[in-house]
């Protein structure tokens, strides 16, 4: 007499997380343990571990013909999360376990150990917006509770041995739905009231975090451009739940630890200039998100970008413009977002010392040509913001005066509340804008078109730069709580172009 079982689980390709019905059967025949249905390496090696866990958790391992079944069988199956739902499908086509709970309303997760103790599993988060979203309940282990913090709906039952699901699902005894608080408050180490000096790199930072907006510092070692950069996630918006939800969804999926009190923070991520492209876009036999994707909603910081291979820098074109990055590889097609802002800081020679007012500095035009011509054309393109950043005066780095210094808190607010206006009048940020959109909310009157028709000519700009220069000029008003876009915006945002173009 043969029996069959059916239990719920999810697959992990990228971002999504669809649906796969695990179907034990065991008859007779020669004892044999077959899984079926493209599993990969570690699924295979599943029976073994499944083998052990079941006879050390007190049950008897059928010495019969068993046959797992992972459903759709065209979609490849990897990882470890599949060890649990095989095991109970087992005890349930055995007959030694008899649930009282309705399995088609549970979806079970987690790799066993060979004493039956459940591990965690990466890439969690999609499956449990998934599950959720379908009004299913999940298993996970204990270890992974916190990763559905996000997800307020969600029925998620913790467990830490295969003998507790057994008996939660018999009956015979209760776990508990996990409940995980989120912190509301958003606590920075690194603050802008830290930083002495430099008003106006803090101005187009300032800019630059209201509207999404790329930038690009330039100046001489020391002079404050790293310091800088690192404080602009302090200013920036905090995220909303959803936007949140899919950053940790990213985390989870790059099995990345992400603490439940950063959730709500922008991601501050600056890759070395020896990362690789794959390192920054994602990428592998199973693709992973790369650098690009984990600062999503949040700042890529690329310190010494003339030392990045130029190879490697241009792989940022496509994802900076759609804010997402497509993958495709022999086995899958996979799509993780990107929406980042790109931060650069770079010297302004190679020896890092030209116009600094010293003479330390003995590079050549070409070879400061030379490091310049490392960033393309069409990358400088993207950028929507160069500025100078010089070294700091004596007096200013001496002095002990703290009264002047804004912190970060002070200028969020600013930049909130331009934020807000740019959400009330349009729905998103206006780094994001089409050029129609651009054309509605920034009506020129003739002397501006003058204006930028000398600008236009002067610095032979491109669409997509007279684009950017209408976008940061948005919202250096909406910083100042203008409706309209005056001359002197438009005067501040080409005078951030003008260095792109020098």
């Amino acid at each position: 007499m043969s029996q069959l079982s059916k239990i719920f689980t999810r697959a992990s390709t990228g971002m999504d997380a669809p649906l796969v019905t695990i179907e034990v059967h065991i008859s007779g025949g020669l004892p044999s343990f077959a899984i079926v249905g493209l599993p990969e390496g570690a699924v295979k090696e599943s029976k073994d571990r499944v083998r052990s866990a079941l006879m050390n958790s007190q049950f008897k391992f059928p010495n019969r013909r068993i046959t797992v079944s992972l459903a759709p069988a065209n979609l490849p199956k990897s990882g470890g999360r599949y060890d649990l739902p095989i095991a109970l499908g087992v005890l349930i086509a055995s007959g030694q376990l008899k649930p009282k709970l309705d399995m088609t309303k549970f979806e079970f997760f987690g790799e066993l150990g060979l004493d039956g103790l459940l591990r965690s599993t990466e890439g969690l988060l999609p499956a449990i917006v998934k599950a959720t979203n379908n009004q299913h309940a999940l298993v996970i282990p204990k270890d992974n509770q916190h990763q559905g913090a996000l997800v307020e709906t969600a029925s998620i039952y913790p467990c830490g041995h295969l003998l507790e699901v057994c008996g939660f699902l018999q009956g015979v005894s209760t776990v508990e739905k996990s409940q995980v608080d989120v912190q509301s408050s958003v606590i920075y180490d690194k603050d802008f009231s830290q930083v002495k000096g430099q008003y106006y790199a803090k101005r187009a930072l300032e800019i630059a975090a209201a509207g999404g907006h790329n930038i690009l510092l330039i100046g001489p070692p020391g002079s404050g451009k790293t310091m800088l950069s690192e404080r602009l996630p302090s200013i920036m918006p905090p995220l909303t739940t959803d936007k949140a939800l899919e950053r940790a969804s990213i985390y989870s999926v790059a099995n990345k630890p992400l603490s439940l009190d950063d959730l709500q923070t922008r991601p501050f991520r600056s890759p070395h200039h020896s990362s690789s492209a794959v390192a920054l876009v994602g990428g592998g036999a199973n693709p992973k998100p790369g650098e690009i994707s984990l600062a999503h909603e949040g700042v890529l910081f690329l310190d010494e970008l003339p030392e990045f291979p130029r190879h490697v820098l241009e792989v940022l074109r496509q994802p900076l413009e759609n804010g997402e990055v497509h993958l495709s590889r022999a086995a899958q097609q996979t799509t993780f977002p990107a929406n980042f802002q790109l931060i650069g800081a770079m010297n302004p020679c190679p020896c890092g010392h030209f116009g600094d007012g010293t003479a330390k500095c003995h590079c050549t035009e070409d070879q400061i040509d030379k490091y310049h011509s490392k960033i393309s054309g069409p990358l400088l393109d993207r950028i929507d913001m160069v500025l100078d950043v010089p070294p700091l005066p004596k007096a200013v780095l001496l002095s002990q005066s703290k009264e002047q210094i804004e912190s970060s808190e002070t200028i969020r607010a600013r930049v909130l509340s331009a934020y807000n206006r740019q959400l009330d009048r349009q729905g998103k940020s206006n780094d994001q804008l089409q050029p129609d959109e651009i054309e509605k909310t920034v009506p020129l009157d003739k002397e501006n078109t003058q204006l930028l028709e000398e600008v236009i000519d002067k610095f032979q700009l491109s669409a997509r730069a007279y684009h950017r220069i209408l976008k940061v000029a948005r919202t250096i008003a909406d910083i100042g709580n203008s409706e309209t876009v005056d001359k002197q915006h438009l005067i501040e945002a080409i005078g951030y172009r003008r260095n792109n173009n020098a």
